[in-house]
């Protein structure tokens, strides 16, 4: 029998002088609450974490990166909205949570 994955987690880069990072934020936030239990969402400041970006690839600010498995799976670079940010999650988060919608 298969083990169990990891929970997926959204990498959230930015640096708080970045405007659209900021703006993002509280969807962001929108986000961690609504798929508690089957996404987890850090935010990483990219001047605190060069190694981390090196690895990852991100020269945007703000970049989301999804990790499924430790492995990169998708990213948004820029400003995302709640649909990106959907499209993004819908193949990577384990079923059954139906109300996760970020349009409610």
């Amino acid at each position: 029998m298969a083990t169990p994955t990891a929970t997926p987690q959204l990498l959230f880069f930015t640096t708080p002088r970045s405007g659209p990072g900021r703006r993002m934020e509280s969807l962001l936030a929108q986000v961690a609450h609504r798929e508690r239990g089957r996404l987890r969402v850090s935010e990483v400041d990219v001047d605190a974490s060069p190694k981390l970006c090196d690895l990852l690839g991100v020269c945007e600010v703000p970049t989301l990166v999804l990790l499924s498995d430790g492995k990169p799976v998708g990213r948004l670079e820029g400003r995302a909205s709640a649909p990106e940010i959907e499209r993004l999650l819908a193949e990577h988060l384990p079923v059954g949570n139906p109300d996760s919608s970020l349009a409610a």
